[in-house]
């Protein structure tokens, strides 16, 4: 909900309002952590394979660790109590292996949320980048594409390149204004739409994905 609120604003006409959705973004790239290849190959598992949940796999060796666990006969005897001493080692051996489940799945959960973070703010930059041509938000957009370029590291590499080219628009843009020329208004936003492509679960245009109604569907996309 709080992304859905925040790329709203870039739709606006105040520039207060504007201003303040940027400096919003700004902080939320700066909280960001460093990226690491493990974000980057966790990213091309999601495109590759759709979201299969490392819990899924999982679950699938636990139901094979289950089966393996029932076979035997039963009818044996154990007249040394054998047995017992096994089943409490084999429950100590289950406890063990829960909590290492339980801890992956945090780790997952908190990687999940991460990347998603990291996509909704690739999507608010994308949607700055398209008011360019507003020339009071000129100013601003140019002071946030800055600071993603300067924090590049804390973004995947598939993601680094858009901000890259982001910035080099950005720069472009700025040399018209400065030698008097007239600013095209038009960023290169084409890494941005390469990504989009790539990890819209709803498959909605970036461009559209937030009214101003809020639309439920971009809520849960912007996370």
């Amino acid at each position: 909900m709080l992304w859905a609120i925040i790329a709203n604003d870039f739709f606006t006409d105040d520039t207060f309002v504007f201003s303040k959705a940027a400096n919003k973004v700004k902080q939320h790239i700066s909280a960001l952590p460093e990226a690491t290849a493990a974000d980057d190959v966790l990213q091309a598992m999601k495109k590759a394979a759709g979201d299969v949940s490392v819990n899924e796999i999982v679950e699938a060796g636990e139901g094979c660790r289950m089966d393996n666990s029932s076979t035997g006969d039963e009818s044996d005897n154990d007249p040394f109590g054998l047995n017992e001493l096994m089943s409490k080692s084999s429950k100590k051996e289950d406890r063990i292996h829960k909590e290492e489940v339980a801890t992956r799945r945090v780790c997952e959960e908190e990687s999940r949320l991460l990347q998603e973070r990291r996509e909704a703010l690739m999507t608010c930059l994308e949607i700055a980048a398209g008011r360019y041509r507003v020339k009071w938000a000129q100013t601003i957009i140019d002071i946030l594409a800055k600071h993603a370029f300067d924090n590049i590291s804390r973004f995947t590499s598939q993601q680094r390149s858009a901000v890259e080219n982001l910035w080099s628009s950005v720069k472009e843009q700025q040399i018209r204004r400065k030698q008097g020329k007239t600013a095209t208004g038009k960023l290169d936003v084409t890494g941005f739409e390469r990504l989009q492509s790539q990890y819209s679960r709803a498959k909605i245009s970036i461009r559209h994905s937030v009214g101003a109604d809020g639309d439920r569907s971009a809520e849960q996309w912007l996370g």
